[in-house]
């Protein structure tokens, strides 16, 4: 073997190909995406987000932690504790035990950081959020 550096050649075809590729794609007009059905994980999943924000466990893109309104986050506890209520009866069995689930661990939570011990736990991943807390 010899101890000379790869060269990486690229001929003019290629680039021309691949000049025509993009143009194409260009002029292509923009479709419906492809959205997946709603489901009520999704809906769930949105409220919980928005719970975990007003308790302070999310970052912002830039990782700066978001500060954390407990008006906020009771509100969206309470909003999923609504739906829980208005959909009695008419969730698959999935569904039922991902929102008693997700409401069980936001108010366990909740009573934590209202408490001042969430913070302060050792292990606490990102943004003071449990490093064991399941996805919601």
């Amino acid at each position: 073997m010899s101890d000379e550096p790869k060269k990486i050649i690229v001929d003019d075809d290629w680039k021309a190909e691949a000049r025509r590729e993009k143009e194409k794609l260009a002029a292509q007009p923009a479709g419906p995406r492809d959205m997946p059905p709603p489901h009520v994980a999704e809906l769930v999943n949105i409220i919980a987000m928005q719970a975990m924000a007003g308790m302070g466990l999310l970052a912002t893109p830039n990782g700066e932690r978001i500060p954390a309104d407990m008006e906020v986050a009771k509100h969206f506890i309470d909003l999923l504790q609504l739906l829980e209520d208005k959909t009695k009866g008419n969730l698959t069995p999935e569904e039922k035990t991902l929102l008693e689930q997700t409401l069980y661990d936001l108010r366990m939570t909740f009573v934590q950081i209202a408490g001042g011990g969430l913070g302060a736990m050792p292990g606490a991943g990102p943004a003071g959020a449990p490093t064991g807390t399941p996805a919601v």
